[in-house]
């Protein structure tokens, strides 16, 4: 894959001009060794080229077969240094999810293959899959640098950290920040609420075992990171999608107060938690469908521990939406309703989506979407705009498409399609979340909103400004990622120009607490009069209320947040 030998670009907050990284970076051996002390042990990394050492599968907690339904417990300890230069296992993934998610592909089959997509997800799948990883520009050397923690996407159901789209090498040195991105829990396995069903069994954790398991993450960065050049004191955690609902459901979570000091979502809100009446039905889906029965509490624990990691899988399939449960333990209160979470309010936190979320995450496995006409419009919105509809109000399908013709006249009816959805579907709780922190004297002076409305370039651009397009901009991975923003020379320029300015943005937050850089126009803080929003394009630009008159128009449906 060709690069630009030099790529120039102002790295903020003390970082100067990008030195050459090498093409085939992440293809190189593994050497030399770099060896660091964490409360458990010693680890081994590598020398993942340019200043940047890299450790891969550090364990921050026990193998959670160990604890399953329950809150993570630490890693035993270990005498040997261990080996930490691969991939370690992800969390089990839900049966019948997209495909990179079940299986890993090669790098090659993956970055041939037509259309929009994500670099593969790579490791086994096992329920020991408590681990993070690590690059650094500096090993104890006491420089205190802002720690940058990734949570992945894959809404709370899938996904991983383990992937080249993720690679924190250039990031690292681009902005002279520490990456930290880590594995936990997911679907049933992070979310199954048995405390009612089977009270008195150990469960009482089990609907947000997997956002413990992201506190014990943060509390690992908090007791080590110092090791490896990090400021304990500066971690801004951020991430796309679930990645950024995971991000908003910590801010609401008592234990993980103070473990985090900036928060950036990437297209992912958290507005409500599950109710623990829905909660208990879907548990009791998944017992059903695993043979147990909930009546005998003491025989159910006991089957539910011996069962396989693939049982449980296969039972979590059809049993619904598994997420962060309103429990009145770790998690007491809805994230974002009816107010911003008071214990963040102090924190900065930045805002942001895509402009055609869901030109993937709908019509990246709808082809047919993309060919509609006026006559065939309005079923597809019947069927994929659930969100015009609630048992109070309802907004006619008709009605919808005259509004938005009238309000874009270029627009295709494929066009309307997505933007509806997008604005209706995935769009709604970035707004609500922004208001909320707007309405908060507290919180609105450092509130900040972007949207990213740059291209990509894969299919002459059919794909416009999708869901997980920010990704690759953020980590300075465009290069890794041709899939996302393209394969010709011209695309992985513009792509790259994107990053410098996007990435640039991210590690000025980490670094300072304020995202505005000598890149950017100046960006005010969010307020619910202007609705100052940053447009991230070539160039970008501030505009104040961007699709003002859908967020009226769509307003009057009351949000449900999906699965809660």
């Amino acid at each position: 894959m060709n690069r630009r030998d030099v790529l120039r670009g102002a790295a903020v907050v003390g970082a100067a001009r990008l030195l050459p990284i090498p093409g085939a970076l992440l293809a190189e051996p593994k050497s030399p060794a770099v060896v660091a002390a964490t409360t458990a042990g010693k680890v081994r990394g590598y020398a993942a080229g340019d200043g940047i050492s890299a450790f891969k599968g550090i364990p921050y907690g026990l193998d959670t077969a160990q604890t399953r339904f329950a809150a993570p417990r630490p890693p035993k300890a270990w005498t040997n240094i261990r080996e930490c230069s691969e991939w370690a296992p992800r969390a089990p993934q839900t049966v019948g999810a997209r495909p990179e998610y079940e299986s890993s592909k090669s790098r090659e089959e993956a970055a041939n293959r037509p259309g929009y997509h994500l670099p593969p997800d790579e490791g086994p799948q096992s329920e020991d899959c408590l681990h993070l990883n690590v690059w650094t520009p500096g090993l104890r050397d006491h420089k205190k640098r802002p720690v940058m923690f990734y949570i992945h996407g894959g809404a709370f159901a899938n996904g991983t950290a383990n992937a080249a789209l993720y690679d924190g090498t250039r990031l690292a040195r681009r902005g002279d920040v520490v990456v930290v991105t880590v594995n936990h829990r997911l679907n049933s396995f992070g979310y199954a609420y048995f405390a009612e069903l089977l009270p008195g069994q150990g469960f009482e954790d089990s609907g947000n075992a997997g956002q413990l398991d992201l506190v014990l993450a943060l509390q690992w960065v908090r007791d080590n990171i110092a090791e490896f050049g990090g400021d304990p004191s500066r971690v801004m955690i951020f991430g796309q999608s679930g990645g950024g609902a995971k991000c908003a459901t910590l801010m609401a979570q008592p234990p993980a107060k103070g473990l985090f000091h900036r928060v950036l979502s990437m297209s992912g809100q958290q507005v409500l938690g599950v109710q623990p009446l829905h909660a208990t039905q879907r548990a009791a889906i998944l017992l059903k469908n695993l043979g147990l029965d909930a009546s005998n509490v003491a025989e159910a624990a006991k089957e539910l521990r011996a069962a396989t990691m693939e049982q449980i899988q296969a039972a979590t399939r059809g049993a619904g939406y598994f997420g962060p449960v309103k429990d009145g333990r770790s998690l007491p209160v809805d994230p974002f309703d009816p107010t911003d979470p008071q214990l963040s309010t102090d924190i900065p936190m930045v805002l942001g989506n895509t402009h055609d979320e869901t030109r993937v995450l709908i019509g990246g496995g709808q082809p047919a979407l993309f060919d509609l006409t006026w006559e065939t419009l309005p079923a597809a919105l019947e069927k994929g705009a659930p969100f015009l509809k609630s048992p109070s109000v309802s907004l006619p399908v008709p009605e919808v498409i005259a509004h938005y013709r009238e309000w874009n006249p270029t627009y295709s009816a494929s066009d309307v399609f997505f933007a509806v959805t997008t604005d209706s579907r995935s769009w709604r709780g970035e707004v609500i979340e922004a208001e909320r922190r707007a309405a908060d004297p507290r919180a609105q002076p450092h509130t900040w909103v972007y949207q990213l409305n740059w291209k990509s370039g894969v299919d002459n651009g059919k794909w416009g400004a999708p869901h997980t397009l920010d990704i690759p901009l953020a980590f300075d991975n465009t290069a890794l990622s041709p899939g996302m923003v393209g394969t010709t020379p011209a695309d992985q320029a513009r792509a790259q120009q994107m990053a410098d300015i996007v990435s640039g943005m991210y590690i000025a937050f980490a670094h300072t607490g304020n995202p505005n850089t000598a890149q950017l126009p100046k960006w005010p803080t969010f307020s619910v009069d202007k609705r100052p929003t940053l447009i991230l394009d070539l160039p970008p630009r501030i505009e104040d209320d961007p699709r003002g008159r859908e967020r009226k128009y769509l307003g009057q449906v009351p949000y449900v947040q999906p699965g809660t």
